[in-house]
């Protein structure tokens, strides 16, 4: 019912007050990436980076490292205490998070920002095209650059770590354009609704550092 009242919502609103709809319906706007042809050196690369194997627990330069993330994880689990008031469940959502945002060179806040948009942050999310998990992944993925294991997009880590590889892999196809990039991931490139609405989210998700440590 949600998303057809956004459908007939589309035509009648703006850009921006139709990224608003879509935030406050609360509904899915899954991902609906197209299955195309990839370079050899580019697949290989996304292959590479869903192979690692290594646990996603963060490790830090130095001290001023660990305090900066330590106050952006206390920050975001407040913020997310009412869409995962499971402790445990939110820690290693924000630890994996943190961790696949970071080893993509994607901002921890536009991935939240995203996830919130995409599945509302329900683990189990499948959306009308068969996109699945937190980000919204297409199945497809699983074959060109994985094992074939759809139902392991069910799997925290493997959501994200897919998600987070492969919105890294369309920023940089469309040369750092992340407006371009978010359209790519929802394919709906050069339609504002979507960008708008992921961009309108990452606002929910900023995170200022309040206090700076010494490093000596």
């Amino acid at each position: 019912m949600a998303q057809r009242l956004i459908g007939r919502a589309a035509a009648r609103l703006g850009p921006v007050l139709l990224a608003a709809a879509l935030l406050s319906s609360g509904a899915a706007q899954a991902g609906n990436q197209k299955e195309e042809a990839l370079a050899d050196s580019v697949r290989l690369a996304l292959e590479n980076a869903i192979r690692d194997g290594r646990p996603p627990k963060p490790v830090f330069r130095d001290e001023v490292a660990r305090v900066r993330y330590q106050q952006w994880f206390d920050a975001m689990s407040a913020r997310l205490k009412r869409r995962l008031p499971d402790e445990q469940t939110r820690t290693e959502f924000l630890e994996i998070a943190w961790y696949e945002a970071t080893r993509a060179g994607l901002d921890p806040g536009l991935v939240l920002g995203l996830i919130q948009v995409e599945s509302a942050y329900r683990k189990y999310a499948v959306s009308m095209v068969g996109a699945r998990g937190y980000m919204q992944v297409m199945p497809f993925w699983t074959k060109v650059i994985g094992d074939s294991n759809r139902r392991a997009l069910f799997d925290m880590q493997t959501n994200l770590r897919y998600g987070c590889s492969i919105l890294r892999m369309y920023i940089d196809m469309e040369g750092g354009n992340l407006y371009l990039a978010l359209g790519r991931y929802n394919g709906s490139r050069g339609r504002p609704e979507y960008p708008n609405a992921v961009l309108a989210a990452w606002k929910n998700w900023e995170f200022k550092q309040d206090v700076m440590v010494s490093s000596r």
